[in-house]
């Protein structure tokens, strides 16, 4: 399957942290003048229901698959709006995420994915999907941490104006 010759591909899972990362791949494609492709990777839920619970319980693979679009596309709108350019495209696929993210990626200019603001003893976070994208990517891996409203902005003390400026 070849998807992808160039363009950014970017995860998304309906969290805070991967509509920063589909609203920073959108931006640096428009600066690269190159596509994005958001992609959603879910998994059917077999797990979690017993052999002998009732066939009604347990959803459909249709019902399953509805679902993670949803996921997308309310994803998108929420992080660009209802109007979304001709260079993004949503891709709903089936299988382990970090695999499909992979798969998507290959040949592309950039894999971006969302984490949390922020980890333990206040480290970047990455989760176990992001983990194995940045140990197996053969392309540059962004990780996008997820707007923490609580952190303070960063503010530049006892800058002369030369120093913003960049003279010496």
């Amino acid at each position: 399957m070849a998807e992808h010759t160039a363009g950014i591909v970017v995860g998304v899972d309906g969290s805070q942290a991967s509509l920063a990362a589909l609203r920073w791949a959108v931006e640096e494609a428009r600066a690269l003048d190159t596509p994005v492709v958001a992609v959603h990777a879910w998994e059917p839920a077999t797990a979690g229901f017993a052999p002998y619970a009732p066939t009604s319980a347990r959803p459909t693979v249709a019902e399953q698959h509805e679902r993670a679009a949803e996921v997308l596309a309310s994803t998108v709108r929420a992080a660009l709006g209802p109007h979304i350019g001709p260079d993004l495209r949503a891709v709903v696929v089936e299988g382990r995420p970090a695999h499909s993210l992979l798969r998507y990626a290959r040949g592309s200019l950039l894999l971006v994915l969302g984490r949390r603001a922020h980890g333990q003893w206040e480290l970047p976070s990455v989760g176990a999907v992001g983990r194995e994208c940045l140990r197996y990517s053969t392309v540059p891996v962004v990780t996008v941490p997820a707007s923490d409203r609580r952190a303070a902005r960063l503010t530049a003390v006892g800058i002369t104006p030369d120093a913003r400026t960049g003279a010496a």
